[in-house]
């Protein structure tokens, strides 16, 4: 697989994330991209593509590639972002707390879905915002690609550990979200506040290199979240 425009895609959403590239700034042209990165052309339209389907970016024919503003979402639901990161964007009181941390052998449903016979990190953990319960993450990992997970892992955040210290390319993923009626599970860890219902967002998460190695149910009290997503007609 051409991981190149996956790369430059990254690179270029880092700096628009960070503030490096602020918000109505023009990008560079696709030939200074192309000698900077000695890559094709068509390389690096495949990245501003992508950068604009996301909602990154907005091309202009005949003027360039001008960044848009990111900060109007709420929680993105075509964005893949941990919670720590989120957090850290909200600017309110938040905490995580590890109620379930095992390595098991995968169930049919859980094998089917992580397409694995390999044993299974089963996580779940609490979302507190502005001290009230309301978030239920519930992750199962691949055991072949996370061979080890602690609970203080797990309070602070998997996806740095998986990237920092085990230097694995967090790629792409996909999600499906459906209402469903609360479980005594989201009864039993959050403060449900009389809700009968949870927005249900699941996720499949996959490599750089197209490796599926997640698979998490965020079950949200819906109340608290509204979801947002950038949307394009294309033309």
């Amino acid at each position: 697989m051409n991981s190149k425009y996956f790369t430059l895609y990254n690179k270029i959403v880092e700096e628009i994330e960070n503030g490096t590239l602020d918000h109505g700034s023009k990008l560079p042209s696709e030939s200074e991209y192309m000698d900077k990165f000695n890559i094709s052309r068509d390389t690096v339209r495949k990245a501003l593509n992508m950068l604009e389907q996301n909602g990154y970016i907005n091309k202009v024919k005949g003027k360039g590639s001008f960044v848009l503003d990111i900060n109007r979402h709420n929680f993105s639901v075509s964005g893949l972002i941990s919670f720590k990161e989120m957090s850290e964007k909200m600017g309110e009181k938040t905490r995580t707390y590890v109620k379930e941390l095992e390595l098991i052998d995968g169930d049919d449903f859980l094998s089917k879905k992580l397409n694995t016979e390999d044993k299974i990190w089963k996580v779940f953990r609490v979302r507190e915002i502005g001290n009230k319960k309301i978030i239920l993450d519930k992750d199962y990992l691949n055991s072949a690609y996370v061979n080890e997970l602690t609970k203080e892992i797990c309070e602070d955040s998997i996806y740095n550990y998986l990237e920092n210290e085990l230097g694995l390319k967090i790629g792409f993923a996909k999600k499906e979200i459906t209402v469903q009626p609360c479980s005594d599970e989201d009864r039993k860890y959050l403060n449900v506040k009389g809700f009968d219902m949870m927005v249900v967002v699941d996720t499949v998460v996959y490599l750089q290199d197209g490796t599926l190695f997640q698979y998490t149910q965020s079950r949200h009290r819906p109340d608290k979240f509204k979801f947002v997503d950038f949307a394009r007609r294309n033309y």
